[in-house]
């Protein structure tokens, strides 16, 4: 069952290493903040999708929810590059992120 598959931040590098430049990566699977968007840009995402935030924000008030739930990451996001000193979302690397 999928309950025992690595996560998309463990595999994430190694196929960012594979496809780098030839295609584009996009990473979805346990984005809830945009900490955890700039950590998967950080491991070689090319752009980061949100499906269940995005749900949730639907069905919690509509149209007006997603707005809520956007600006929302996108305020985290912006923190997360404040806190690792990155002036764009491209600029995360590894060195930004401790990942064991």
């Amino acid at each position: 069952a999928l309950d025992y598959t690595p996560g998309t931040a463990e595999v994430l590098p190694a196929v960012a290493q594979a496809v780098k430049g030839r295609l584009t990566i996009l990473a979805d699977g346990g984005v809830r903040s945009g900490a955890d968007v700039l950590k998967l840009l950080a491991l070689g995402a090319d752009a980061v999708l949100v499906g269940r935030p995005v749900v949730w924000g639907v069905f919690g008030a509509g149209v007006e929810g997603v707005k809520i739930l956007y600006t929302k990451l996108a305020d985290e996001l912006k923190v997360a590059m404040i806190l690792t000193g990155c002036a764009r979302p491209q600029d995360a690397g590894r060195t930004q992120i401790s990942h064991r």
